[in-house]
């Protein structure tokens, strides 16, 4: 299935139902007064999580979404039919953007969650409701109102509590397939990951962990450049990053520069996101000989002046992977634990983590103002001139150009 992460849709409430006017009438009952209902409702729209989706592609084609309008009420006072409420599902982690002024209406990141994003139209009222001790015949009915309309942008961020950083070829997808039950495409070239991965690594009975594998970054990641930076603001959400470095690079290039790329690109894109607790693992240790590994750890870790934890590892021979993911279950039971017995640290992280989101969105949508100020400038040169004709006046007594068809 494709994977999509976001797409902007419209969706429409249902109007309310009109008001009837309508008067009793039956034998033998002279003058039996108003007797009209009032309408119904009109349906709401709501965006419902939905555990077992993964992708918005069902709302790359399919943009329009109207629930149904409140029926008219009847007479005898009967109340209108209220429309049918219209549940469209989401998957977890997705955020719900007013197009028109870009505020944030909500997040779904519970299955079951749902957010009203369309108030259906109140229904309007019979002229029963008018009768008084000096109207006992009321032609008044109110209309129904019109209901909500929304251009809406969907953006869906994976849920994941720990985060794969790395360039092409550093070997985070062999990682996630050696701790998890996750199958991602592995092969010897770069960007063979072109969407997110997840992975659930169970770590001893009943604990477990989700790790996302996002596609390689490259140098001018930030300004656009290669897939990783669509992707990036899928680790807003992770509690934890691993940096993945090739220790024996085919190209025998610097491990360290590698990794200081990726340092540089993940400040560029969002400096809060570069607070984010963060691991060092040097993969493709089973490359180097082992009288080589640790002097190739030991320069590393001094050309990027690392002061936080470092685990060397093999993810192709799962040599040391176990070690790791202990590590993370460890580190993720202590931070959960910090948070609910101090307060102080929990708004800390909720602040960052507010950050980072808006960050991530300000970022990328100053990436796509970018190109649509480049896809502007290339039409309107475009049609600046148009025509195959040399303009005698523009030669300034330099050769004429005839133009033979």
């Amino acid at each position: 299935m494709k994977f999509v992460d976001e797409v902007s849709i419209f969706v429409k409430a249902g109007d309310g139902g009109n008001g009837m006017m309508s008067f009793r009438r039956e034998k033998f009952i002279e003058k039996g007064g108003p007797n009209g209902g009032d309408g119904g409702d009109g349906g709401s729209v709501f965006l419902e999580a939905d555990e077992n989706l993964n992708t918005l592609v069902d709302y790359r084609y399919t943009r329009r979404f109207n629930a149904p309008n409140g029926e008219k009420g009847g007479s005898t006072e009967c109340t209108g039919a209220k429309g049918e409420d219209l549940i469209l599902p989401v998957p977890v982690g997705t955020t719900v953007i007013d197009a028109a002024t870009q505020e944030v209406i909500g997040d779904l990141t519970k299955p079951g969650q749902r957010l009203l994003v369309a108030q259906g139209g109140w229904h309007g009222l019979g002229n029963t409701r008018f009768k008084s001790s000096t109207n006992r015949a009321p032609r008044q009915t109110t209309p129904g109102k019109p209901g909500d309309a929304r251009d809406l942008k969907l953006e869906l961020k994976v849920l994941a509590d720990v985060g794969l950083l790395g360039l092409p070829n550093a070997g985070k997808s062999t990682f996630i397939r050696a701790v998890s039950a996750a199958k991602p495409k592995v092969a010897d070239y770069p960007f063979t990951t072109l969407v997110p991965n997840l992975g659930v690594v169970s770590v001893g009975r009943y604990k477990s962990f989700v790790v996302a594998d996002i596609p390689g970054l490259i140098e001018g990641a930030s300004e656009g450049a290669g897939l990783g930076i669509r992707f990036l603001k899928h680790l807003a959400r992770t509690r934890l990053l691993l940096h993945l470095v090739d220790m024996a690079p085919l190209d025998e290039s610097d491990p360290a520069d590698a990794a200081e790329v990726i340092l540089n690109e993940l400040e560029k894109f969002s400096p809060a996101l570069a607070q984010r607790d963060r691991w060092l693992v040097l993969n493709k240790a089973d490359q180097l000989l082992e009288e080589d590994r640790e002097e190739r750890v030991r320069q590393v870790i001094e050309r990027l002046d690392w002061q936080g934890p470092v685990f060397v590892i093999s993810a192709l021979e799962r040599e040391g992977t176990e070690a790791l993911s202990q590590a993370i279950m460890r580190y993720l039971d202590e931070r959960t634990q910090r948070i609910a017995e101090e307060p102080a640290y929990a708004e800390a992280l909720a602040e960052l983590d507010q950050q980072i989101e808006d960050e991530a969105r300000a970022r990328l949508q100053e990436l796509d103002d970018q190109r649509a100020l480049r896809r502007a400038g290339v039409k309107a040169a475009d049609e600046v001139d148009d025509d195959d004709f040399d303009d005698d006046d523009d030669d300034e007594g330099g050769a004429e150009i005839f133009y033979v068809r």
